[in-house]
Formats: C-alpha cells, sequence, structure tokens
C-alpha cells in the first residue's frame, strides 16, 4: 500500500489535489522542493518528474525532467526591475517571438499566473513578488499531445509555489 504524507504548511486543497492527481498518474507521490538560497519551494509528483538535472552554479534553482519531454523548474530570482504581476503579464502578452502565444493570464496582488504555447509545447507559470524583493516562480512545460496528463497536474503544482 502507498502512502501520502501531507505536505506541512500546504493548504488541504492543494495536498488533495496532489493526491488526486496522483492516484491518477500511476500512483505518484509528492515531493517538495525548498530552495537554499531564496527559500523557494513547491510540490510535485518526483515519479513524474524523476530526473534531476544539474543544479546552476549560483544556486537559484532546480530543474527536473520526466521520461515523456515534459519538465519542471522551481525557482527565484532578485526582483531588480521591481516589476509587477501587471507588469510582466503585459510584457509576456506583447511577446511576439515566433510559436510564442499566451493563451491565458490572470494576476492578484502579489502573483500572476501565465499559460501558453511555446513551439510544440505548452507551458505554465507562476509567479510570486515577494516582500523581500524576490520573484519566486515555476514553469512546466510538456508536448501538447500530453495535455490531459499535465494539465491537472500544473495547477496543482503551481498552486503549491511558496516562499519565506
Amino acid at each position: 500500500m502507498t502512502r501520502f504524507h501531507l505536505i506541512q504548511g500546504a493548504p488541504l486543497a492543494v495536498a488533495l489535489s496532489l493526491l488526486t492527481t496522483a492516484a491518477t498518474t500511476a500512483i505518484a507521490k509528492p515531493f517538495t522542493y525548498v530552495n537554499a538560497r531564496f527559500g523557494t519551494s513547491c510540490t510535485f509528483p518526483d515519479e513524474v518528474f524523476s530526473i534531476t538535472e544539474a543544479e546552476p552554479e549560483n544556486g537559484d534553482g532546480q530543474q527536473w525532467s520526466a521520461v515523456d519531454g515534459a519538465s519542471l523548474t522551481c525557482s527565484g530570482i532578485y526582483n531588480i526591475d521591481n516589476d509587477t504581476p501587471k507588469g510582466f503579464v503585459a510584457a509576456e502578452t506583447a511577446n511576439t517571438g515566433p510559436g510564442y502565444k499566451i493563451t491565458y493570464s490572470k494576476t492578484g496582488k502579489n502573483w500572476a499566473v501565465l499559460s501558453g504555447i511555446k513551439g510544440d509545447k505548452v507551458f505554465y507559470e507562476r509567479r510570486l513578488f515577494g516582500k523581500d524583493g524576490v520573484i519566486r516562480s515555476v514553469w512546466i512545460e510538456y508536448p501538447s499531445s500530453l495535455k490531459p496528463k499535465y494539465d491537472p497536474l500544473s495547477g496543482a503544482i503551481a498552486a503549491s509555489l511558496r516562499g519565506p
């Protein structure tokens, strides 16, 4: 029998969502990553994102990959430009790069969410704009053909993004 552990400090809805999603994705268990440099954290099924990529030298985050071509990045950066959630979404919406299109965006007082298409992949990004001058983010990217698998995971993982 597989045991699931609630993530300390995560809202019950996020934990239940991860458990429900986990049950539909080959009993994937949740794993919580915490970045030592910025305190950024996110929770995801490590049986899905099972390949840990090399950590950047600056220690700003971590990336994982899945065998089916999906990837997940959880990181932080200093907000040196004093960016805001609305400013971030406006800049990304104005991006006219080839194959890049925003299909969904939403902002709050200290957060922004974007989803869209980048080439032949779907992406989902959530950013938290901290009072400590750090922007924490989670970026999930996956082949368009895998939307049924990754759309539910993306929402649950993005909702788990936290900072101190």
